[in-house]
């Protein structure tokens, strides 16, 4: 299995997540690829000088120790660039996807690979994310569309536009997870590509999951896996960048018109709603 972190900016978190996969007593073959988008706080510096092993960037898995491939770009190319990059020099049989920002839970590399492995159709599976508390994060996706924004902001059909947790205590098909822990088989990647590079941040992994589905595969939750992702710490401070990357992602996912259209429902939807509340 190949481990693609990308880092921007995120040193400590970066570092943390690292030292999870290394505790995380995974059985299997393993390397780890950190993409770092030209960050500016010593991030692969650190890495480096964290997991010094005989002259290189290492650290021990069970009774070998697996190089960390570090990428640096010279500048932020986003992070489904990002990604990308991370996963054509990766050479696992499956690749999973995590944000420097998470840490995964001792096990929980085995139980996706597990899961994934067992599926001889292919699929593409999300841990289950917890907050920093130990809650549980809403990381399941409806795929949005315009039909859907209008049955929940026009006719109170909640749950469409918003993250949930399935009821499900094992293992449920869904139609879209977060991607902050993905785990994509490589023969999934050898049919339906790459992430789309056009997404800077936002709607990459609902892009992806659509386009899984659409090539006859399926998107699965996994709750015994599990990892820890503080969510939002790699926006943090940049919270108008952020926001203006979001418009343009959901202009890119939903098509210009598509955009402006579900952006309508939702403001007159919302408008609505208040003007009932108040009467």
């Amino acid at each position: 299995m190949s481990v693609i972190v990308v880092s921007f900016n995120t040193r400590d978190l970066t570092l943390s997540c690292l030292k999870s996969i290394e505790k995380s007593g995974f059985r299997g073959k393993l390397e780890v690829v950190v993409v770092d988008n030209a960050s500016t706080d010593g991030s692969v510096e650190a890495i480096q000088s964290s997991f010094q092993y005989g002259g290189q960037a290492k650290f021990k898995v069970q009774s070998y120790n697996p190089k960390i491939k570090i990428i640096r770009n010279k500048e932020n190319v986003g992070f489904a660039k990002a990604n990308n990059q991370g996963t054509r020099k990766a050479k696992g049989g499956y690749i999973l996807l995590l944000n420097s920002d998470t840490e995964v839970k001792r096990g929980s590399l085995d139980k996706l690979v597990e899961f994934v492995a067992g599926k001889e159709d292919g699929v593409v599976v999300g841990a289950r994310l917890l907050n920093g508390d130990g809650t549980v994060q809403e990381s399941v996706m409806h795929l949005p569309t315009l039909g859907r924004a209008i049955e929940e902001f026009w006719l109170g059909r909640k749950r469409w536009f918003g993250k949930y947790v399935p009821k499900s205590k094992g293992p449920v098909e869904v139609e879209a997870v977060v991607g902050a822990a993905m785990l994509v088989p490589k023969k999934v990647i050898d049919k339906v590509g790459l992430l789309d590079e056009r997404y800077f941040f936002y709607f990459e992994d609902l892009d992806y999951c659509r386009r899984v589905r659409c090539a006859g595969f399926k998107v699965y939750y996994l709750p015994a896996a599990a990892a820890v992702h503080y969510h939002g710490a790699s926006g943090k401070g940049q919270e108008a960048k952020m926001q203006r990357r979001l418009v343009a992602a959901s202009k890119i996912y939903h098509g210009a018109l598509g955009h402006w259209l579900v952006w309508w429902v939702m403001w007159t939807g919302q408008k609505w709603q208040k003007l009932v509340g108040r009467s």
